[in-house]
């Protein structure tokens, strides 16, 4: 078997892209407080110190509900959004879906500083909610692009007829469309959850004195002591990464069946 430059390229490249993923329970089990060769031991202390920590079960549970309120929205924005593109001509489509998807191609450390000035200076007090508002903005045209594939693949006869059959198009939508194009919403909630869960910069700005995961992370790094902890945050963080992808992956699979399409490759 020929081992081309190629072939190598993607080793090394896979290598150096997972070989610290790989080494976050390593170091999460170990018993030493240094990050480092030779390991002294095994232990689950740090997980034990990580549950009984009360600043980051906050900072966890103000994630989750910034997390789990940026998926809902964004999907819901992204539903009306690709459904009309999707379905409809109207005036201006080409330059809407441009500012709705202007996100993706700014910096977000621009967007996080632009939203704090502005909300200060209409007198907006910073909390959970204004970084659920800073995440929808960004996570939002993902949810675009994730559910305008979904709806680009569904075969508009199956509208059609359900519209002889005296369907209305809200029941049509209810019985027909929103059935079908499931997969893609949830595979939405699921990309924007974690979008929502692993940003840092909006969130940075726009918490105020609130903790969020990524800002107790980057907080805590400064102390040695507080190392193991994070490490394994991190193990548990990298496993629910894991099982969510693993959940995207089946839903897009299986909207690609329930569609009769092609699978080009996925999350997975």
């Amino acid at each position: 078997m020929k081992f081309s430059g190629l072939k190598l390229y993607t080793i090394l490249y896979l290598v150096f892209l997972y070989a610290p993923i790989v080494l976050l329970p390593v170091f999460a089990f170990n018993n030493g407080t240094i990050v480092a060769f030779p390991l002294t031991g095994f232990t689950t202390q740090w997980f034990s110190d990580m549950a009984a920590n009360d600043t980051l079960r906050r900072a966890l549970s103000n994630s989750l509900i910034i997390g789990l309120s940026t998926a809902v929205l964004s999907t819901v924005l992204g539903l009306f959004a690709a459904r009309a593109t999707t379905r409809y001509k109207f005036r201006g489509k080409g330059p809407v879906m441009g500012f709705i998807m202007l996100p993706l191609v700014l910096p977000e450390i621009m967007i996080g500083g632009s939203l704090l000035i502005v909300l200060l200076g209409m007198g907006v007090k910073l909390s959970i909610l204004t970084v659920i508002f800073g995440h929808v903005l960004i996570a939002t045209p993902y949810a675009v692009t994730i559910l305008s594939t979904a709806f680009s693949s569904l075969d508009p006869s199956y509208e059609e007829a359900a519209y002889d059959l005296g369907e209305s198009k809200w029941s049509t939508f209810r019985l027909v469309t929103l059935p079908l194009v499931l997969p893609g919403i949830i595979s939405s909630m699921l990309i924007s959850f974690t979008i929502s869960m692993d940003e840092f910069i909006i969130a940075f700005f726009l918490a105020g004195n609130e903790p969020t995961l990524p800002t107790y992370i980057f907080s805590q790094l400064r102390f040695p002591k507080s190392v193991p902890v994070i490490l394994a945050l991190g193990t548990c963080l990298v496993a629910a990464s894991i099982v969510l992808l693993t959940i995207a992956e089946y839903f897009r699979r299986r909207g690609i069946a329930k569609t009769g399409g092609k699978d080009q490759g996925g999350f997975l």
